[in-house]
């Protein structure tokens, strides 16, 4: 489990957050919940570091770039895709997600998926701080654990 002052590898863990602007009434509680988990487990994240796209489709981009500045140790991507009338909505999931594993992968950064895939917009409100939680607050408790296991893992040598 976490601890509020810091991940093994030592130091404070500073966060890059990459934000969808689409859907902004729901992207904006997740980002509200990602800076209360930020700020309880002693995560930096000023307001230099958060990055706001157009929508879930571009968040694998500025994810890749945020990944590969030394600065950041992770990276916490929010959205929220809502179902509509048209297969839009498979599609932009789908490539989200693989975009965002690909660049979790290339870095070998930890790269949270906090996009929401939901039905409707009152889905989404209740995982956006409503009667399921906040996904975004979840996204940065995610990538502190990942950063822990990945420091035990580079303590045992196991990962370079």
């Amino acid at each position: 489990m976490i601890e509020e002052s810091g991940f093994q590898g030592g130091g404070a863990i500073r966060v890059a957050i990459v934000v969808s602007r689409f859907n902004q009434a729901v992207t904006d509680n997740l980002l509200e919940g990602a800076m209360q988990a930020a700020a309880k487990y002693g995560v930096v994240v000023g307001d230099d570091d958060v990055f706001t796209v157009p929508g879930a489709f571009e968040l694998p981009l500025v994810a890749l770039a945020a990944a590969r500045c030394p600065e950041y140790h992770a990276v916490v991507c929010l959205g929220a895709v809502i179902r509509g009338e048209t297969p839009h909505f498979q599609y932009v999931c789908e490539q989200a997600a693989c975009g965002i594993r690909e660049a979790s992968l290339s870095t070998g950064k930890p790269i949270a998926f906090g996009v929401l895939t939901t039905d409707d917009l009152p889905q989404a409100l209740a995982r956006a701080g409503g009667d399921v939680g906040n996904k975004g607050y979840e996204a940065v408790v995610t990538v502190v654990e990942t950063l822990e296991v990945l420091s035990r893992l580079q303590g045992h040598g196991l990962h370079s």
